[in-house]
């Protein structure tokens, strides 16, 4: 007796008022904006429509051995098009990386939750080495606004390979490791962010990027009076809470940065002064 599965499309999944499984989609473009950081683009109208700020798209391997997925920031969306930055670390992102405009890749998303913004402010982009995608989404976001201002404040190693995307949406600081961090911005920065704005908007530090930047970015805003809002970037299993593999300490217990983040403010983290 056959026992034969329904599978919705994308399309009918929507139709139908639910989040549509993993599926397939074109790849539009794979670029290398600087060694070993790679910029790939793919055509999923559900993921373009409804990606917000921070929220995640997991890609899978084509390879059968790699059962799980590699979790990406969305770094921008251009109609139907959605783009994704990453760095090649190993045989999961090689993959990606070699693949070439009309090949296909199962996705799923977007996952996770994303930045609060609803609030006027001027919200300040904080983003340090691959920490910086999903807070290019949130500059292109913001600049449709006409309530809130934006500047981005990134840190690099070396190359800058994200300024030429960001400032197309907002004024952009960035600095490289021959000139120090984004701390050294941020004090650069104090007297325009503690003082008074013409517009009177107050200041709300979103960041992204490693954990040991992340925490003193937290207790730069914190000791200032100053929100700050963080995207995790813990190792991600299945991306959705199950396999609990990207638990982080809160001060309210351990939580799923898949599932209850990856956005989490610092006074949850306990990241304070």
């Amino acid at each position: 007796m056959s026992t034969a599965t329904f599978s919705p499309t994308v399309a009918q999944a929507t139709a139908a008022g639910y989040f549509p499984g993993r599926h397939a989609v074109e790849v539009t473009a794979v670029e290398e904006l600087a060694p070993g950081i790679v910029r790939f683009t793919f055509r999923d109208p559900y993921i373009a429509a409804h990606a917000r700020p921070a929220q995640f798209v997991n890609l899978f391997s084509h390879d059968p051995m790699r059962m799980l997925p590699r979790p990406f920031g969305v770094s921008e969306v251009d109609g139907e098009l959605v783009t994704l930055i990453f760095a090649v670390v190993g045989e999961g992102t090689a993959e990606f990386a070699r693949m070439r405009a009309g090949d296909a890749i199962d996705v799923l998303g977007p996952l996770g939750g994303s930045f609060t913004t609803k609030e006027p402010a001027h919200y300040v982009l904080v983003g340090g080495g691959l920490g910086v995608p999903p807070l290019i989404y949130a500059a292109q976001r913001l600049s449709e606004r006409g309530d809130c201002a934006a500047t981005a404040v990134f840190g690099y190693r070396d190359a800058r390979f994200a300024d030429g995307f960001v400032s197309r949406y907002v004024d952009t600081r960035s600095i490289d490791e021959s000139e120090g961090n984004v701390i050294t911005l941020l004090d650069r920065m104090e007297g325009e962010l503690t003082g008074e704005r013409a517009d009177g908007l107050r200041p709300v530090i979103l960041s992204c990027g490693p954990t040991p930047m992340m925490k003193a970015v937290a207790l730069w805003a914190t000791k200032r009076g100053i929100p700050c809002q963080l995207s995790m970037e813990q190792r991600m299993g299945c991306g959705y809470g199950t396999c609990v593999a990207c638990v982080v300490d809160t001060v309210d217990g351990r939580k799923k940065v898949c599932s209850d983040g990856p956005v989490f403010t610092a006074q949850q983290l306990g990241w304070e002064a």
